[in-house]
């Protein structure tokens, strides 16, 4: 049995008088790893990937100068790896239609710190769409990055994102573990804007102004977050509690309500809900704990109008600016320059994916 290591390349050498004619190295799934011959075959490596912590055959073909043939077999086992990491892809719902202002999510089996190991683990995330766009990645933290697009991704857009480094060493005995992959599409670009100012909501709906409608925002104090978010999800009912953002029980502004037609945009708590209490105050005043309230009719309308990934953007409120990370996605709050700084590699990349069969063939016509 021959000891290897899966970060370099397997080699043969051909003994004095001999020539290597062809050697096959083949996995337990009995795949065969690519190789070449060194000029003269006086040698053989592989160029293909070696899967750290396996077993593999080597059967090595030789000519001894004198028109003799043989062959020998061998074992090559590659060393076990310290930890094997493994990602798993976001939006966390898999495949079906999003919002256009849903992002991309990578979640690590382990910490990754070192920036050229952060670079390899980029390296080995591939996003395609079409249309295509530029985008980025952007490292959370240690075990978790965000991909988006420089602005929304466009209506009607087919998103596929892959994890393939199998095999790869990422970081010292950390090697990349099971791929993994997810698709999607996106939806109408759905954007509400929410103006604490005026107490009215424009909702659009590709560009276009569909309708307005009266709201109340958070009363000083308790103001509604500044910003771009995204919606998380929805409940047809849900129980607010004053007690899950801090306010004590039973004291002058403690709630307990059941409420209809709820559309999350932070975890924390802020929604888009139906207030019948405060139809009064919509589009007057602001008097609400930080949600943005509106009839039940129009939280209805609202509700069955938009999907998870739309945009909320709440502007002119006295609140302090959305979260980037950690309370839903506020990634659209961190600008394009600062966005490129998140990645390890530094740089925009295209989503554009590989040309099609029959245009790649016809590039590859020669000229007559």
């Amino acid at each position: 049995m021959t000891d290897a290591d899966s970060t370099k390349p397997f080699t043969v050498a051909a003994e004095s008088g001999d020539t290597i004619t062809d050697v096959t190295l083949t996995g337990p799934d009995g795949r065969r790893v690519a190789g070449a011959l060194d000029t003269g075959g006086h040698g053989w490596h592989s160029t293909g990937t070696l899967l750290p912590g396996t077993h593999y055959s080597a059967r090595i073909a030789v000519a001894d100068g004198a028109g003799g043939r043989g062959e020998t077999t061998t074992t090559v086992s590659t060393k076990a790896p310290d930890a094997l990491l493994t990602a798993a892809l976001g939006p966390d719902l898999g495949q079906g239609t999003y919002g256009v202002g849903e992002p991309l999510t990578v979640k690590l089996s382990a910490e990754v710190k070192d920036p050229a190991a952060r670079g390899r683990v980029e390296s080995a995330l591939t996003v395609v769409s079409t249309p295509a766009v530029t985008g980025a990645w952007y490292w959370v933290d240690g075990k978790e990055l965000h991909f988006r697009p420089k602005d929304y991704w466009p209506a009607d857009t087919a998103v596929q994102l892959s994890y393939d480094a199998e095999g790869r060493q990422i970081d010292g005995g950390l090697f990349g573990g099971a791929p993994a992959a997810l698709s999607f599409k996106t939806g109408d670009r759905v954007e509400a804007i929410v103006d604490a100012a005026s107490d009215e909501m424009t909702f659009k709906r590709n560009g276009e102004v569909v309708n307005s409608l009266p709201v109340t925002t958070g009363k000083p104090g308790f103001d509604t977050r500044n910003g771009i978010k995204v919606v998380l999800g929805q409940e047809r009912v849900v129980q607010m509690s004053s007690e899950t953002i801090g306010i004590a029980k039973g004291s002058s502004e403690s709630y307990d309500l059941k409420v209809e037609w709820a559309t999350r945009v932070t975890w924390s708590g802020e929604y888009v809900h139906a207030a019948p209490w405060s139809v009064a105050s919509q589009g007057v005043e602001n008097v609400s704990h930080g949600c943005t309230g509106m009839s039940t009719d129009n939280a209805k309308w609202f509700f069955d109008q938009v999907r998870v990934g739309d945009i909320v953007q709440v502007v002119n409120s006295h609140g302090h600016e959305m979260e980037p990370f950690g309370n839903g996605f506020g990634d659209w709050n961190v600008s394009w320059d600062d966005w490129l700084k998140g990645s390890a590699l530094g740089k925009p990349v295209s989503t554009q994916g590989p040309a099609p069969a029959a245009q790649a063939a016809a590039t590859l016509q020669p000229q007559v």
